[in-house]
């Protein structure tokens, strides 16, 4: 028998004694190898029994004379693969514990010429980049020789896979598995324009995970409690998996912390003018402020190292602050379905002051037409002609506690944002180089970083530069968004229509306002409460206005934004009501404006009778259709009598709109105008010819008139004023025109 044989019957012989008597198979095989020591088979045979058996060292010892006598045997390769594949595996099974309790029994050197060889047999970009990465962690050494190389064969495969996003695999394994590696290794010497290439690799990757779009992410996996997502710092619970990468390698614990320890790092290594310990952001960005006054003095190359710090450190406080406020002001942007119900909020021209005065007194019933003419006789002085924009004033921003709970903090990060993005652009170096990074990350497309921009330039005053970046906005919103809400208009279309109108209003461009708000309110759906009542917000009066509060974050919700397109409604028309030529259309529309929120407005209404009196007549077909109020029908009637002046008043269309009624409250009007107030029964059909003239006939019919308005006080205003806007867009834009 040839030797090849006999070792072939060693082998066979030993296997069939495994399953009955394990020992005598080691026997044989331990006399295989003394007799035939190399022999492949034989060494191999005897690590599977040990392998199979779950014997760690004894598995180790063999493996590790494998490798020394047979390192080309494909066999031995299989197995390393195996036991390298565990020691990447999330996995905690018991045969991959197993496989990594094995790697770890043998000597240091062998672990790292394994991986290395291992390394060397991988023909995937990703595998050999993740098996690379084991040597460089079990063997910091090693980092030196080939940590940069790995970071750039992970770029240059990002480049040549031609991804989409920073947000890949390539990115995610070399920021946050290499790059730390790489800078905190302190005889890995690198040039400062290496290092400013990985810092910016590194901003680019992590700001795009932390603000990437629940839109965008075709891969978000699972439900999640929603109080893990309460804040945005919390994003990381998100079962988000990068294509490439298991879930738990794609998941990422403190991203803006880990970019900030990333500049600090740099920092020192390019020896910029550090501060040790941690410090806020505010502090980094007055630091930067006092880098700027004299970087002008440094020569070419102190200049240049300092621009870039100042470029990096600003423009990093400015994105995480920009991110903070828009996560806050419309988190569903970030969350998605299971975001917290909370309301957008959209920053807006603060115009509750319209009607020149705030404090009134409700509990005083003062609109008796005896207190109406003392009122005439007065002069009329109200802030009417107060400049609507703003400029002139500091700029405040408010919000109510209960619309946005944590307003200080996000306030403050609107303040530091702003204030970066001005430092950036206050230098020429500086904004020459931010710009570079801008248009290489293509921010243009940040959805996110739009809207901050465009509350950002509203802030500003520049009105006309909000304009353009609202259209920016809306295409920008369109490519997210290709499934947009039609019928009712969506989210994004009702915001930026409202800061369109409010922009329009501050330029005193009041047709496009007007515009703007009436097409806005198409898309608004008044709450319905049970029983099919809408359901009516109470107005919330401040007992005093601040004056520089020319600002305010607003709820993005219909219920909130009904009552601010009334406002700006209001302060297009009372600006032409109040002219000296003459223009009954706009007074009308002024008076059934001022219904809302009565009766703040009573200074401005008794403005608009006193105008009245002064021109002897007055005429506004809509009158009836739309002005419900007990206190203005009660003053118009009076405006009729002898006492009132005997105004000819023409408030009653060709075809008068007849509404239907219900029992009158008795006593709301005074006998002398309505003597009888009887229920009537009304229908849309019935239609009224009304002869013009001062008769008998005419006198009737607004009496007539009067009674069938007075059982209309009951009415919802909001439904009333909601459709005077629908109904009469045509007419409300002409008066404009």
């Amino acid at each position: 028998m040839s030797a090849q044989g006999d070792c072939e019957f060693l082998v066979k012989r030993a296997r069939e004694l495994v399953p009955g008597d394990l020992w005598a198979a080691k026997a044989w095989l331990i006399t295989a190898r003394s007799l035939y020591p190399a022999d492949f088979n034989i060494q191999y045979e005897m690590y599977t029994i040990e392998r199979n058996a779950e014997r760690t060292a004894s598995a180790g010892r063999l493996l590790y004379d494998m490798f020394v006598n047979f390192p080309d045997q494909p066999a031995v390769w299989r197995e390393i693969s195996v036991i390298t594949s565990a020691l990447r595996n999330d996995s905690q099974d018991k045969q991959t514990q197993f496989l990594r309790g094995l790697f770890e029994t043998l000597p240091g050197r062998v672990q790292c010429e394994m991986l290395l060889k291992a390394t060397e047999q991988c023909f995937n970009t990703l595998e050999r980049a993740e098996m690379l990465l084991l040597l460089l962690r079990r063997f910091p050494e090693t980092v030196v020789q080939h940590g940069v190389g790995l970071g750039e064969t992970l770029l240059d495969a990002e480049s040549i896979e031609d991804q989409e996003s920073p947000v890949n695999c390539f990115r995610k394994l070399f920021v946050c598995d290499v790059l730390p590696l790489i800078i905190n290794n302190p005889d890995v010497r690198l040039p400062a324009s290496l290092l400013y290439k990985y810092l910016n690799k590194a901003a680019e990757f992590y700001i795009n995970y932390v603000t990437r779009s629940t839109q965008t992410e075709s891969q978000y996996q699972g439900s999640q409690d929603s109080s893990d997502i309460m804040s945005p710092s919390k994003r990381s619970s998100q079962k988000y998996v990068i294509d490439g990468l298991t879930e738990k390698s794609s998941q990422i614990t403190d991203p803006w912390e880990r970019l900030f320890k990333i500049l600090s790092v740099v920092g020192m290594r390019c020896e910029w003018q550090m501060d040790k310990g941690r410090r806020s952001f505010g502090d980094i960005l007055h630091r930067m402020k006092d880098l700027c006054r004299y970087i002008s003095n440094f020569d070419s190359d102190a200049h240049a190292k300092y621009k870039n710090q100042v470029v990096y450190s600003t423009m990093l406080v400015f994105f995480k602050n920009a991110f903070q406020y828009v996560s806050n002001i419309q988190p569903s942007l970030f969350q998605g379905p299971n975001a917290p119900n909370q309301a957008p909020l959209v920053l807006l021209e603060d115009v509750t002051n319209i009607y020149g005065d705030t404090d009134i007194d409700r509990n005083k019933h003062i609109h008796k037409k005896r207190k109406l003419a003392e009122g005439r006789e007065k002069t009329m002085q109200s802030s009417d002609d107060e400049d609507p924009s703003g400029k002139a004033r500091s700029r405040h921003i408010t919000v109510n506690k209960a619309d946005l709970a944590n307003s200080i903090e996000v306030l403050e990060s609107f303040k530091l944002a702003r204030e970066s993005w001005e430092l950036l652009y206050s230098l020429e170096s500086l904004d020459k180089e931010f710009t570079r990074i801008c248009l290489s990350w293509k921010t243009d497309t940040w959805l996110w970083l739009r809207i901050f921009l465009t509350d950002m330039i509203i802030y500003q005053g520049q009105y006309k530069k909000a304009i353009s970046s609202l259209h920016h906005l809306a295409a920008l919103q369109g490519s997210h968004s290709p499934q947009q809400i039609t019928g009712q208009g969506s989210l994004e279309n009702q915001r930026a229509l409202i800061q369109l109108a409010t922009c329009h209003f501050a330029l005193g461009e009041y047709r496009q306002t007007c515009e703007k708000v009436l097409d806005l309110m198409c898309c608004i759906l008044l709450p319905v409460q049970e029983g099919g009542k809408v359901q009516e917000e109470q107005p919330k009066v401040k007992s005093k206005f601040r004056k520089g509060s020319d600002l305010k974050l607003w709820p993005c919700t219909s219920r909130a934004i009904m009552p601010y397109c009334l406002h700006l409604l209001l302060a297009c028309f009372k600006l032409r009501a109040f002219t000296d030529s003459r223009d009954d259309m706009a007074l009308g529309h002024v008076v059934v404006l001022l219904q809302h929120e009565w009766p703040r407005g009573e200074n401005l209404f008794l403005k608009a009778i006193n105008k009245i009196c002064q021109q002897g007549n007055f005429q506004y077909e809509n009158f009836f259709n739309y002005v419900t109020n007990i206190d203005m029908l009660e003053e118009f009637a009076y405006l009729r009598t002898q006492e009132g002046g005997k105004i000819h008043l023409e408030l009653l269309p060709n075809q008068a709109m007849l509404i239907k009624t219900s029992s009158p409250p008795m006593g709301l009007l005074q006998q002398e105008f309505i003597p009888v107030l009887q229920p009537s029964i009304q229908t849309a059909d019935r239609h009224h010819t009304v002869t013009r003239g001062i008769t008998k006939g005419v006198k009737e019919d607004f009496r007539l008139a009067m009674e069938r308005q007075v059982s209309r006080c009951g009415e919802n205003l909001m439904v009333v004023l909601h459709r005077f806007c629908i109904n009469e867009k045509i007419l409300l834009l002409q008066t404009l025109a």
